[in-house]
């Protein structure tokens, strides 16, 4: 363990020094992160002032807590996700992977933690912030805090998982950029409460694409509203995912045809 603590310290140093070169990508960053959470939130705004419709069960600082938990898995896969496992379609294009491969580490490890992105810090700012607005309004302490904080931990471990099977998928497809669109694209839903959906799309946001434990239960755990069962779910499907993800690495290099064979 510390082995690959130290690795990754120095693989997040180079990268942060690397990206620092350009400062105001970062303002930049920032600006689009500003204007996609404002459209966000006037999205929301047509359904609580505009026509007075509500979603079951959720006051408009609920729903701005479920906006927050969105906001910050967009920040952790802007900064964790892309920057890594988007790079497993160039590594498997240029050959370079056997390189990955023949280190003595993990390569999924090595391929999941290369590199990190400071320009998806201003959505982890951003979703800190609606969260912290949020819960102040509706007056939750510190202990409401700490019980939404292992639900979404257990949130970006389940997207990590699902994002790097389709990364691995590109052993056998190669350009799998569009597959990986088609995940944000439905990861889009998680903005709003399940709620919101019809019945039909609340079963295909939870039990096929696991939108919910992604967003909607990690904001009920926080707001205390969330069953027991639902929490153990989503820690049942974070160990699942990941063990999958591993397992399933694992059986793509088995087809994987090194540049140099």
């Amino acid at each position: 363990m510390q082995q690959y603590m130290r690795v990754l310290r120095l693989f997040w140093g180079a990268a942060i020094a690397a990206e620092l070169e350009y400062r105001l990508n970062f303002l930049i960053a920032a600006l689009t992160s500003l204007f996609s959470l404002t459209g966000s939130l006037f999205s929301l705004s047509l359904f609580y002032y505009q026509t007075g419709y509500t979603f079951e069960g959720w006051s408009w600082e609920e729903a701005l807590i479920v906006l927050g938990m969105f906001t910050l898995l967009q920040g952790f896969a802007a900064t964790f996700l892309a920057p890594n496992l988007n790079q497993i379609v160039r590594q498997v294009q240029e050959g370079t992977l056997d390189f990955v491969l023949l280190k003595p580490i993990s390569s999924q490890f090595w391929l999941s933690t290369r590199t990190v992105s400071p320009w998806g810090l201003p959505d982890l700012i951003f979703g800190v912030i609606l969260i912290g607005y949020a819960g102040g309004r509706l007056g939750l302490d510190g202990s409401n805090y700490l019980l939404g904080v292992a639900p979404i931990l257990l949130g970006f471990l389940s997207l990590y998982s699902l994002w790097f099977m389709l990364g691995a998928t590109s052993i056998w497809f190669v350009k799998i950029y569009n597959v990986t669109e088609v995940l944000r694209g439905l990861l889009e839903a998680g903005r709003f409460p399940m709620v919101a959906y019809p019945v039909a799309y609340r079963v295909f946001f939870t039990f096929v694409i696991p939108v919910a434990f992604l967003t909607t239960v990690p904001a009920e755990a926080l707001l205390n509203q969330s069953e027991v069962e639902w929490v153990l779910g989503a820690a049942g499907l974070a160990i699942a995912l990941l063990f999958a993800s591993r397992q399933f690495w694992r059986f793509a290099l088995r087809f994987y045809t090194s540049a140099s064979s």
